[in-house]
């Protein structure tokens, strides 16, 4: 057996071995313990982001040195890397060199920093920082080997900075099984305990569009391997003054239903923005708050909200029924005043004609005389119109009356409401239509009455002038207002080749797009949700149905088949039993990109279990 080789230390290394509890002469078997890790590189992995921290025993996390810069790529590090013991024996001869390394490091190694950590993981034992990074934060290089189930510290021994790597070897020289760190674990992705990867996404996209700033999302686990998810970001308050704010998720319902409420006022925000626009403040404990208005939001608030909200659309196309039922029955008065002041104009133009012909002759003197010396009656304006309403104006104000108490009682979703304020939108197009068309016959029979003031000083003076029918065009016109400006002249002898006018590839699916949205406007949910049905594995069942051919086991076997298929559904959130589902059809926000016919093309997907009230503890199907 080979006699040891003795080791002769300078006093500083002896000193901060002291320090760390190390004897290089007899190194715990604890410490040289390595068991293979199996480590697989993720793909796409960002090194300087995090997304789980956790309070880890350090007696679980195994240690390895490599011959790298920390800034190095991580396979470059993975594969350099090599176990402690191999840097702690100096009786191999091919490990002398990495003893000589781990020397060297021990000789750079400042008590002060080690201590520095030491402080700063009390600290996290007792409270985990506001925006759960801390200011050591880059130091720790651990990692997690999900095919072991193990964590393990990479050391770069090129760095200058190695108190996070003595602290650790101190921890674990100790013995303790109580001693833990508070860490950032890289390149591991979200455990999806409480939320889907998809769901994590849509968090960031949503706030960023409330805050116009992204935030950062991590899953934290305390001592006892419990997870909260923490939102950390920024946003202003007053103005361009922005404050940080802290959402702590603790469990599955807070998660969804933090989820669910950005969810809807995103939806809300994006599918109807001239009528909803969410604002955010934080409060003295530094939660984030969302706001319509001056009215905080809530999720437990959200149905009665919705309600309100649609009980306001329902008023707001009302008085706008009303509006323009009296700008069209102004409009059709302006018009007759119009068609009025048309003959009045007429008459004189008519009038300055005859005397331009008649002045030629003594007797077309005389009989121009007697035709035009009676005074002529002035033309008065139209009387009003009897009001008139259209049919489906009638049929709209005898639904709401019918509905007013079904509208008191029932619970609204997201769906309607849009479906209703886009239903107001269009109206109030129809109405600023209208007022259009009413100023701009203003203005018109504005102009008609200074030509037919000017015609009629014209007439006066006509037997003082000798003008032709064009001065009479030209004075009677000086006073007008431009309307419009004239258009340009069409090309003439022009030939123009003819084109194709429709495109299979581009057209056909605009066709598409522009029968879907008809559908829309003449179908009534209800009717949308069944003929949606209808294009799923349903579609059998409801032949059969239709046939007077189903039976209980076909019935059974397909309640099975639809459970199955919501249990594999991993994004399907599971209702509480007195929750109200506020989304209705909607299950997705118009941001998805669906693929249809291999081209992208944005819808909001419906919901098939919804739709059927199918959840993991339903006993019958409502087809």
């Amino acid at each position: 057996m080979p006699k040891k080789r003795k080791t002769s230390l300078e006093p500083e290394i002896e000193q901060k071995l002291q320090y760390i509890g190390l004897s290089l002469d007899k190194v715990p078997e604890s410490i040289l313990e390595y068991e293979p890790l199996n480590y697989r590189i993720p793909k796409g992995y960002d090194e300087t982001k995090y997304k789980q921290y956790r309070y880890i025993p350090v007696n679980k996390i195994q240690i390895l040195l490599s011959p790298t810069n920390r800034l190095d790529e991580l396979s470059e590090k993975y594969k350099k890397a090599r176990p402690l013991a191999q840097y702690l024996d100096n009786q191999e001869e091919d490990n002398l060199l990495k003893y000589a390394v781990f020397l060297n490091m021990l000789k750079q190694m400042n008590i002060e920093d080690v201590e520095k950590i030491e402080e700063e993981q009390k600290n996290l034992a007792k409270e985990i920082p506001f925006k759960v990074r801390f200011e050591g934060n880059y130091l720790w290089q651990i990692y997690y080997a999900e095919a072991t189930g193990k964590y393990f510290m990479i050391v770069p021994t090129t760095d200058s900075d190695y108190s996070a790597f003595f602290y650790l070897l101190k921890k674990k020289l100790e013995n303790n099984n109580a001693n833990m760190v508070y860490v950032p674990v890289i390149g591991v992705e979200y455990s999806r305990r409480y939320l889907s990867k998809d769901a994590f996404e849509d968090i960031q996209n949503y706030i960023w569009l409330f805050t116009k700033e992204w935030p950062t999302i991590y899953e934290v686990y305390n001592d006892r391997d419990n997870l909260n998810i923490h939102i950390v970001g920024e946003t202003c308050v007053y103005g361009k003054i922005k404050s940080l704010y802290h959402v702590v998720l603790k469990n599955n319902i807070e998660a969804n239903h933090f989820y669910k409420i950005l969810k809807a006022m995103f939806i809300m925000q994006t599918e109807i923005p001239n009528y909803f626009e969410f604002t955010t403040d934080v409060n003295t404990k530094g939660i984030l708050e969302f706001y319509f208005k001056d009215r905080k939001i809530e999720y437990s608030e959200m149905p009665a909200f919705i309600k309100e909200q649609y009980a306001a659309s329902i008023k707001s196309k009302k008085e706008i029924a009303e509006e323009l039922e009296k700008d069209k029955k102004k409009l059709e008065e302006l018009k007759q005043i119009a068609a009025m002041q048309d003959i009045e104009y007429l008459e004189k133009e008519k009038q300055i004609s005859t005397f331009l012909e008649c002045k030629k002759t003594f007797f077309g003197k005389f009989k121009y005389y007697f035709k035009y010396s009676k005074k002529s009656k002035k033309i008065k304006g139209t009387t009003p119109l009897e009001r008139r309403k259209e049919e489906k104006q009638e049929l709209f104000v005898e639904k709401e009356s019918q509905n007013l108490h079904e509208r008191s009682i029932k619970k609204y979703t997201i769906e309607e409401l849009i479906q209703s304020y886009k239903e107001l939108e269009k109206e109030e197009t129809k109405l600023k239509d209208i007022v259009m068309d009413i100023n701009a016959i203003k203005l018109k029979n504005k102009n008609m009455k200074k030509k037919i003031e000017n015609a009629t000083n014209f007439i006066e003076e006509i037997d003082k002038h000798k003008r032709s029918i064009f001065e009479f065009w030209k004075y009677s016109n000086k006073d007008e207002m431009t309307v419009l400006p004239e258009g340009e002249e069409e090309e003439v002898g022009v030939i123009k080749r003819i084109e194709k006018t429709f495109d299979y590839e581009e057209d056909f699916e605009n066709y598409g797009i522009n029968l879907d949205t008809m559908q829309r406007e003449e179908l009534t949910i209800d009717e949308q949700d069944s003929i949606y049905i209808a294009s799923t594995n349903i579609l059998d069942m409801l032949n059969k149905i239709k046939l007077n051919i189903v039976t209980p086991k076909d019935v059974e076997t397909l309640l099975k088949l639809l459970k199955k298929e919501l249990r594999e559904n991993e994004d399907y959130d599971e209702l509480e039993d007195d929750e109200f589902d506020i989304f209705g059809g909607i299950s997705e926000d118009n941001t998805k990109i669906k693929k249809i016919g291999n081209k992208l093309h944005r819808e909001s997907e419906k919901d098939k279990f919804n739709i059927l009230e199918i959840t993991k503890m339903t006993r019958q199907i409502r087809i």
